[in-house]
């Protein structure tokens, strides 16, 4: 296995903000400023106007001072593009409403002070979730802000604060069904004294201690009032699970993505971990055994920063799992799918080509059936952070040679935050006509001390 001690500072259970944990940028001495950001509007052609292959590139978040990262996305009909990530003094977003041609201003999600690990979720209805993880008042916890007219205001708040106080909590995920359900997973823990953390200069944070366990709690009247927290996994306070991704599939199933690790039920010293599958047929009151995803690829190392697994679904309701792996090979991106619903799963498919130890942040979007787009944010480059992008086939494998979408590479030594966004909008010129993957990342470019948010669309 190869890490990354070179790259990273051992802090104990001390970095923390006002008494909580926080995992992202923040305890690397990054501020972020507080108030309301300007206005944005980008001019742009529509990016999926007869494109053919990657559209303008639009600087979303420039007029919030500071750091500006890990953004995470979501598409809605007609044209909807939504972007919210960490920055404008909490928690940033933008919307669009021609496909990416334009962003509106940003805006400071409301009480989103003291959080980062923002979500991004579209209901069938059209109601839009955007979650994040907050630290205030000697809790840590989801806050869910929802939008009943496509992100123009968000006029209901609820925080999922816990009971029990001093707790620790960490990456939220959120994903909405049908009839005002939503579903927020995230990785609780009863004790933050509980977690010693391990931080990279120019990244994120990870965990050498954590009482971590992946946890669930749904909504029934579109996020207004939240039930209780119910384990995804067993082996509470040590189940070893965070970085749940979930998608809610038509007939109501939940399925879920973690990634998990071994954990000491003394100490909770963390070991090598791998990707598990589990799925809920009751609303998320019971989950599945689970079931490890690309064990023959590797382990996933101690010192990962980034959200490292991610779970999409097509058309058809086939799933893909990314992920990254650290062995004597270097850092390699992985790739597997499965086409019964959660229960096997494909051979490890590469995903990178590189043999190095660069930071390999891998995604997927499901589009047609049997087939997903697969993008990666990498900086194995000499110059620094770039986003790819590969459509892969089911049947065929690999259908395109890889794109590089962004045309400026990010500074390696500056954080780009640990996720990224990807969406394959359904019928934007229509029905039956081809697919287009909206995406968003965080670099600084040009010389930049700050990253920003930059969001374009590719055509297929």
């Amino acid at each position: 296995m190869v890490n990354r001690l070179p790259r990273f500072r051992v802090l104990g259970s001390g970095g923390r903000l006002g008494g909580m944990f926080v995992r992202k940028a923040r305890i690397l001495a990054v501020a972020f400023l507080a108030g309301a950001c300007a206005v944005l509007s980008l001019a742009a052609a529509p990016a999926f106007a007869g494109s053919s292959g990657v559209g303008p590139v639009t600087d979303v978040s420039s007029s919030c001072a500071g750091q500006n990262a890990e953004v995470e996305q979501a598409v809605a009909p007609p044209h909807y593009v939504y972007e919210a990530w960490i920055g404008c003094g909490g928690e940033g977003f933008a919307r669009s409403v021609d496909g990416g041609a334009h962003f509106s201003a940003p805006i400071t999600l409301p009480d989103s002070s003291q959080s980062d690990d923002p979500a991004v979720a579209v209901a069938p209805d059209g109601t839009l979730y955007v979650s994040y993880l907050r630290y205030f008042n000697n809790y840590a916890y989801p806050v869910v802000a929802t939008s009943f007219d496509h992100g123009a205001t968000f006029t209901q708040v609820s925080s999922l604060i816990p009971h029990v106080a001093g707790n620790w909590g960490d990456r939220d995920f959120i994903a909405a069904g049908r009839h005002g359900t939503v579903y927020v997973t995230w990785d609780y823990g009863p004790s933050i004294a509980d977690v010693n953390i391990v931080c990279s200069p120019t990244g994120s944070c990870a965990y050498a201690n954590v009482d971590a366990t992946a946890f669930i709690q749904k909504s029934t009247d579109y996020g207004k009032t939240w039930g209780p927290l119910t384990p995804m996994q067993p082996g509470f306070p040590a189940g070893g699970g965070y970085d749940a991704s979930i998608v809610v599939q038509p007939n109501g199933v939940v399925d879920a993505l973690m990634w998990g690790h071994h954990l000491d039920p003394g100490t909770f010293a963390v070991h090598p971990g791998h990707e598990y599958f589990t799925s809920s047929a009751d609303g998320g009151r019971t989950w599945s055994p689970a079931v490890e995803v690309g064990a023959s690829a590797g382990s996933i190392a101690i010192l990962t920063w980034w959200i490292d697994g991610n779970l999409s679904t097509d058309r058809a309701g086939n799933l893909y799992a990314t992920w990254d792996t650290q062995t004597s090979s270097g850092d390699i991106g992985w790739l597997s799918y499965s086409t019964d619903h959660g229960r096997r799963w494909s051979a490890p498919i590469r995903v990178t080509a590189d043999q190095d130890n660069a930071v390999h942040i891998v995604e997927s979007a499901g589009a047609g059936p049997g087939v997903a787009e697969i993008a990666w944010l990498a900086d194995n480059s000499p110059q620094g952070y770039a986003l790819y992008l590969r459509p892969f086939s089911i049947k065929d494998g690999w259908l395109a040679p890889v794109t590089q979408v962004s045309s400026q590479y990010g500074d390696p030594t500056i954080w780009p935050g640990d996720t990224f966004g990807i969406s394959v909008p359904r019928d934007w010129n229509g029905p039956g006509a081809p697919d287009h993957v909206a995406l968003s990342w965080g670099s600084a470019v040009g010389g930049s001390q700050n990253s920003q948010i930059y969001a374009t669309v590719v055509g297929r």
